[in-house]
């Protein structure tokens, strides 16, 4: 497993974890299934795990605190959360440093540690980054020895390209793989050329991007691809990436047929596509799955892929994808 720099936090395996699963909205997931599934990416050479304080209501993190007790004692993995979305109704006048704080003193009980190694916003209002005394308070945290780093998770390119304005925020998480491209543009190289770190949530498009999703597919009723395909619950830009689903497998087809080598996976190959972009800090796929984890761990030791496949992805991107997306995120 290769390793990359996460703003000034330090280095991270390039394909770390993403606990939402473990907490809720991917049907039921039980708490030994949890535990084989955070063992595997232990396993596997992850070292960066990423959950969320509503996950589950704090399950992912509590699980995450159970199974990485040892590694977070011994420094050995770097595990992120993020607050905020506790609030209800969830406004940016709730983005108080007593509300941060009481959600950080929180996440810390669950994950059994005295400082969280980052702490990021998770998902705000549009209007949050323009408060600059949201992120003094994240600041106050910091000085507390609450956190001992801070970031945001964004839904829009915009959102992140105001944030890493802040001289305090080390890290960005945003939605990007060959169905979310827009981030590859003017925010990539604004993030690289202040040493912010990034972190790339739903890499495989809730499971379109594995190649594995029919038409004929149907989704348990606590499956935010269920309850969630058009925006119901949170930002529709989560579920499939945003992209709608028929479109999504009619491009998949594009992708399998053009781009992806018949010896590579759909989902390895997105994994590798999305490392072969330099910014990326880290990729978090989810799986509860020992064997996907493991699979997914492996797209670090894949070769990067040529141009003429780069070039590839585009093309389908742009037959058919970025009319669904691009200008909305």
């Amino acid at each position: 497993m290769d390793s990359r720099s996460l703003g000034s936090i330090g280095s991270v395996s390039e394909v770390g974890y993403g606990s939402w699963e473990l907490g809720s909205a991917w049907g039921d997931v039980s708490d030994a299934e949890a535990q084989r599934a955070v063992e595997a990416a232990l396993d596997a050479g992850i070292d960066f795990f990423d959950t969320a304080d509503v996950y589950g209501d704090g399950r992912s993190e509590r699980v995450l605190g159970e199974a990485l007790a040892s590694p977070i004692e011994n420094n050995a993995v770097t595990v992120a959360t993020k607050a905020g979305r506790r609030l209800d109704p969830h406004e940016a006048d709730g983005y108080t440093l007593d509300n941060l704080r009481r959600f950080v003193d929180r996440s810390r009980e669950n994950l059994g540690v005295e400082t969280l190694d980052l702490l990021q916003l998770h998902c705000p209002p549009t209007d949050v980054y323009y408060q600059p005394s949201v992120f003094d308070g994240l600041e106050t945290l910091h000085e507390e020895d609450r956190i001992d780093a801070y970031g945001v998770s964004v839904e829009r390119v915009e959102e992140g390209l105001k944030a890493i304005t802040y001289p305090g925020v080390e890290s960005v998480q945003i939605i990007f793989n060959p169905f979310r491209q827009r981030p590859a543009d003017l925010f990539f190289r604004e993030a690289a050329a202040r040493d912010v770190g990034v972190i790339v949530r739903v890499p495989l498009a809730s499971g379109l991007l594995t190649g594995t999703l029919s038409r004929a597919d149907t989704f348990p009723e606590d499956d935010h691809r269920n309850f969630n395909r058009n925006g119901e619950a949170f930002d529709v830009g989560e579920t499939f990436a945003g992209v709608p689903f028929e479109a999504g497998l009619d491009a998949v087809d594009a992708l399998q047929e053009q781009a992806v080598p018949d010896e590579m996976s759909t989902a390895a190959f997105t994994l590798r596509w999305i490392l072969d972009h330099d910014a990326v800090s880290t990729v978090i796929p989810g799986s509860s799955t020992p064997e996907h984890i493991r699979a997914n761990a492996a797209a670090s030791d894949l070769d990067p892929l040529d141009e003429s496949t780069h070039d590839a992805v585009t093309e389908v991107y742009d037959a058919h994808v970025r009319e669904h997306v691009h200008h909305r995120w």
